[in-house]
């Protein structure tokens, strides 16, 4: 020591011996006493989180100056560091759940891997809707008794009542009285039965106008944040058109509680605390305690953490049924509760939740990233959560706590795009060999003993109170044999895809991973994970610094579809897998064999998520889609919302409105509906059975211009050139583009039907929302009568004279180009003339009132509400 308070060596002398000799080994292991005597009296934790760094084994004379570690704990101090989730007035809180949010948005190379922080509610979400699904299927497949279409369990879900819809969707509701009794008297007005199914014929009454009250916000005893009373209309249809299944006895599926989007948690829960079905307890444990749950590119655990709170309430639920059985019956007749109640109750467990968080940390949880940083950052999460459930007792061993779990094979790093995933790529590779069938036997012979030592591993560490040498012995065999293994499949793959690069180059940059091997007994032994969920990075392929090898969908060019083609791969045949990824999933050509690859023999939910005015990302402006895929039992069905849009005053809602429609049948093209209801279906066939406007089309001509970018409310298309200067230079904007029409006359028709309501309802349920592609214009479906009408012809000219009027210059500095001056256009003030546009055309498509009225008041709140700074078309020149 050195000076008062001060070590000679901190990192040396103090933090070496806290790990290596205190926290990372068992008192009777340690042989030196100096250790009690120097800091006290430190329990052993294990976790494998106080092992010797690979850094530290091969530096061995490493030195940190005590000034380093001052800086840091000055930096600390600035802090309330809690293992809970409690808030101090200072407001400097840090936990767990912290310290990895703080980890994905601070840590640059996340963003520039395309790595985005998931909030609670989508990990949640997403998590829910694929792990317990699964445990019902499990129980189902072993206790079908209970599943009966007239057994107890969907009786229960029949006289639930409303207990599993979401507050969200009931609010406002009335108790009492008709479903909209309530409401204003102008607002009843607009039920109009006998004109709602009346076709459009060009006379009045028009619906759209009875309704235009339905347009003004409603108040918040009976609406959800900013909602109007269009929405809380629509919303409490929902509600009892819900309401109406589940008191009829139509849910009769788990999956039906993704479908109307019920309170799954809640309904497993119920299902759990009240059953007297002691067959269905024994096997809902048996498959909570065997899920296995894969997040494949994991980052700092928020996945992994949504897995673990919806599995521990479930988790302590059954351990009370099963006490309950045995308290109720003669000893000997549930032999498997009484075992399992043992290994509960067994005295190195400090208590319940310990045991629960223990046996889900090893038994239910993997993970692999690319970054080292974010699987240790993953794990000391994990052992956070579980150190937090347990207080410190002095007077007994080790201070009353359970030595920690190694999760070292559990949660991984590796590149999960590079290596054998399956046995069946790895013979691939042995192909063409002099003796192939017995070299991938033996490299399966050597994978089947890594996995045993895993299971051995494993079992130690459930059983507690191992001796350290044994338990270290089996940790360093495992270690040993995977090396060996490992090293042997990395040769055998630059071999037969990479061995242009310098071997140790490649081992860098693509940082292999070996599904087969790494987790041999899941893929190969259970037939893969039982549920694969995450937020994969948002890359194209031109952005990663690496090369792969074999995939389908290479058309896609994208990296996050690559990791759900591989995800599929090494699914169990039962498994479900959802992930959050972009938009173009359901909305571009080159998804198009992900969408089969994922929709094959499952059923799956698309919901759809706008960036504006709020998103789901804080730091990146992305339209994202979050699918999940059940297993379906070889049947197949697709569900979609329509595209979400939300403020920041309604995010706490977002998830529990959810509303999908099923699309039914083969679909024609690649993109799949943004649709919320079946009536949208109705809409859209009959769009369809028009021509597209591709026959419209001719290569000279009268032009039709628009920008390709930009617009996020309206889409603008004149028979002129936009006014465009850049530096005082008149051009044309490089995002301005055209296409020709036959005549003039053409012209002015063809943009009054671009123009309308129609188009934007059909650009908003096909495009991907980002851009205004040639596709987005040529497969829009157009009436041939309305192309020649003059009347439509004249609304057209009348359309393109007002938004003249009504434009403004608009001036924008730009870094790389300068000073560029465009014409703007405020579309929303000749919203009249549009109005008239869609009557008209309505005509022409057979739509009816109801139809008609949904139409022009689609996106009514964000396209003229005050979400909107203006209605004007925003560009980015």
């Amino acid at each position: 020591k050195k000076g008062k308070n001060k070590f000679y060596s901190f990192y040396r002398d103090f933090l070496l011996a806290l790990f290596h000799k205190g926290l990372g080994a068992p008192e009777q292991s340690r042989g030196d006493t100096s250790i009690a005597l120097e800091i006290g009296k430190i329990p052993y934790l294990n976790g494998g989180l106080f092992d010797e760094h690979e850094i530290e084994k091969t530096f061995l004379k490493i030195s940190i100056d005590d000034k380093a570690f001052e800086k840091l704990f000055d930096f600390f101090d600035q802090y309330e560091w809690h293992l809970d989730t409690r808030e101090t007035a200072s407001g400097k809180d840090i936990n767990p759940d912290v310290i990895g949010y703080i980890f994905e948005k601070y840590i640059n190379d996340r963003a520039q891997m395309g790595a985005y922080y998931t909030k609670e509610d989508i990990t949640d979400y997403i998590a829910k809707n694929c792990i317990i699904p699964w445990l019902f299927d499990e129980v189902k497949r072993n206790c079908p008794k209970a599943f009966a279409a007239n057994g107890w369990l969907w009786q229960m879900v029949k006289a639930s009542g409303t207990d599993y819809i979401y507050d969200a969707i009931k609010h406002g509701v009335p108790e009492n009285g008709g479903l909209f009794d309530d409401l204003p008297a102008e607002v009843q007005k607009g039920f109009v039965p006998e004109l709602e199914n009346k076709v459009v014929d060009g006379k009045g009454p028009w619906l759209w106008e009875l309704r235009k009250s339905w347009n003004k916000p409603a108040p918040s005893d009976i609406a959800l944040p900013t909602e109007i009373y269009r929405e809380v209309i629509e919303r409490r249809k929902r509600y009892a058109d819900i309401k109406t299944k589940i008191e009829s006895g139509e849910i009769k599926e788990i999956n039906e509680f993704i479908t109307c989007n019920l309170n799954i948690r809640q309904f497993a829960q119920d299902v759990v605390e009240t059953t007297e079905d002691a067959e269905f307890i024994r096997h809902f444990y048996k498959a909570l305690s065997s899920i296995t749950i894969l997040d494949p590119t994991c980052g700092s655990g928020a996945f992994l953490f949504a897995a673990m709170n919806i599995l521990e309430p479930l988790y302590e639920a059954c351990i009370r049924r099963i006490k309950n059985f045995i308290d109720e019956s003669k000893k000997g007749r549930h032999t498997f509760f009484e075992e399992t109640l043992a290994q509960v109750n067994a005295p190195e467990h400090p208590n319940l939740q310990y045991f629960i968080y223990k046996s889900i940390i090893l038994n239910n949880l993997y993970g692999v990233d690319i970054m080292n940083e974010a699987v240790e950052i993953a794990k000391l999460r994990l052992f956070l959560k579980l150190v937090a459930t347990v207080d410190t007792d002095y007077r007994k061993p080790n201070l009353g706590l359970e030595p920690l779990p190694d999760v070292d094979f559990n949660i991984r790093a590796g590149n999960t795009l590079v290596g054998y995933e399956t046995e069946e790529q790895l013979k691939n590779a042995f192909a063409g060999q002099f003796d192939f069938d017995n070299d991938a036997e033996k490299i399966k012979e050597k994978c089947d003993i890594v996995a045993r030592a895993f299971a051995r591993y494993k079992e130690i560490q459930l059983k507690g109170n191992t001796d350290f040498e044994d338990f270290k012995t089996a940790k360093d065999d495992l270690n040993e044999r995977l090396d060996k293994l490992r090293n042997e499949l990395y040769k055998l793959l630059y071999k037969q895809h990479y061995s242009n690069i310098e071997y140790k180059n490649w081992l860098a940059t693509h940082q292999p991973f070996h599904w087969f091997a790494e987790f041999y007994e899941i893929v190969q032994g259970k037939g893969g994970f039982d549920v694969v969920i995450g937020n994969p990075p948002y890359l194209e392929n031109s952005q990663i610094g690496y090369q792969l090898h074999g995939y389908q969908t290479f058309v896609s060019k994208a990296v996050h579809v690559y990791c759900i083609e591989r995800s599929l791969c090494f699914l169990s045949n039962y498994g479900n897998i959802a992930m959050i990824v972009p938009l173009a999933i359901v909305s571009t050509q080159r998804m198009a064999m992900i969408q089969k690859l994922i929709e094959q023999k499952r059923f799956v939910w698309y919901s759809n998520y706008a960036w504006r005015p709020a998103k789901l990302f804080d730091t990146v402006n992305r339209a994202l889609t979050i699918f999940c895929a059940c297993n379906s039992n070889g049947q197949e069905k697709v569900y979609s919302t329509n595209y979400q849009k939300w403020t920041s005053e309604n995010r706490d809602q977002l998830m529990e409105p959810i509303c999908y429609a099923e699309v039914k049948g083969k679909r024609a093209a690649f993109w799949i509906p943004k649709i919320s209801n079946n009536s949208e279906l109705t809409i859209l066939n009959k769009m369809q059975t028009q021509k597209s406007l591709a026959y419209k089309t001719v290569k000279n001509g009268s032009p039709i211009y628009y920008r390709t970018t930009g617009g996020l409310y309206w889409k603008v298309f004149t028979d002129f050139a936009p006014y465009f200067k850049l530096n005082g230079k008149k051009g044309s904007s490089s995002r301005e583009t055209n296409f020709c029409v036959a005549s003039a006359n053409e012209a002015k028709a063809i943009i009054a039907c671009l123009s309308s309501d129609i188009y934007w309802y059909w650009y908003s349920i096909t495009s991907n929302l980002r851009d205004l592609n040639p596709s987005d214009i040529s497969n829009f479906h157009i009436p041939e009568e309305a192309v020649k009408s003059k009347i439509v012809q004249e609304l057209g000219e009348n359309y393109l004279k007002d938004i003249k009027i009504n434009s403004r210059p608009l001036v924008r500095e730009q870094k790389s180009k300068g000073t560029a001056e465009t014409q703007s256009f405020i579309i929303n003030k000749s919203k009249p003339i549009i109005d008239q546009i869609d009557c008209l055309l309505a005509q022409h498509y057979g739509f009816t009132h109801e139809e008609l009225d949904f139409i022009i008041n689609y996106d009514i709140k964000y396209r003229m509400g005050k979400e909107l700074d203006s209605g004007e078309d925003i560009g980015n020149e």
